[in-house]
């Protein structure tokens, strides 16, 4: 479980983030969603440590974050960034082999056990064929997959994603995101895409300007009601196959 309580985040004077909370239950996948700067990647850095919160609490199944070791919160918790990686001259096999780091102490060398487990990883993502390729020369969408592998590596029971759907193209979306579905673990997702959202969250976080709007399931959170102010177009809901989907729209122009 992750619990986010009355989280407040600032940067100088100013708070970014005031008041968030969000809980996350074992096995859960939260996403978190909300228009362009309203605090989505500001709270999933502050729940990995990346940041520091000027008050509240981040706990991972009751131990909070700040009182974990470096590895112990390693052993427990993955996390695929924005940001990306130094680009180290490394083949794609070695970037997912530093999944498994925090198993291993300083000086003890990776095993074929752990060889297997990145193999394994690599062929979940579908990136198998590129364990030998330069990790700096795949594209953009190559490495969000290798990056993922290296979570799989990683094995933590719980999981933060930062827009993993980034740089794929449909096919890759929907399966990264029915492969994070089904790990079983723990996961709190930054998703910009709804319809995504719509079908692979089991609840949702709706950000606006650093407070959270609305919490529920997707069906209670993704209504034209909420959405239609907080995103500035016209939504209309529809169900496919016994799934919510959102078709969305320009507000028509004020008659003068």
């Amino acid at each position: 479980m992750i619990e986010a309580a009355d989280i407040h985040v600032g940067y100088g004077g100013g708070l970014v983030l005031t008041g968030v909370g969000l809980v996350a239950g074992p096995g859960q996948v939260i996403g978190l969603i909300g228009p362009n700067g309203s605090g989505k990647t500001t709270l999933l850095k502050t729940m990995y440590r990346s940041m520091a919160p000027r008050a509240g609490l981040i706990t991972i199944d009751g131990s909070p974050v700040e009182e974990l070791t470096n590895r112990e919160l390693a052993l427990r918790l993955a996390v695929v960034a924005q940001e990306a990686p130094p680009e180290l001259p490394i083949t794609v096999a070695e970037m997912v082999l530093l999944g498994r780091s925090p198993h291993r102490s300083a000086f003890q060398r990776y095993t074929a056990a752990d060889d297997q487990l990145a193999a394994q990883a690599l062929t979940r993502v579908g990136a198998r064929h590129l364990a030998e390729r330069p990790y700096t020369r795949l594209s953009g969408g190559e490495k969000q997959r290798v990056l993922i592998a290296r979570t799989l590596a990683q094995q933590a029971d719980h999981l933060l994603l930062d827009e993993p759907t980034n740089h794929l193209d449909v096919r890759y979306q929907h399966e990264i995101l029915q492969l994070v579905r089904s790990l079983g673990v723990t996961t709190v997702v930054v998703l910009h895409d709804l319809n995504l959202a719509a079908r692979y969250c089991d609840r949702l976080v709706l950000l606006v300007d650093g407070t959270v709007r609305c919490t529920g399931e997707p069906a209670e959170v993704l209504t034209a009601q909420v959405l239609e102010p907080v995103y500035g177009v016209t939504v209309r809901t529809v169900y496919d196959r016994g799934c919510l989907q959102l078709v969305f729209g320009p507000v028509a122009p004020a008659v003068p």
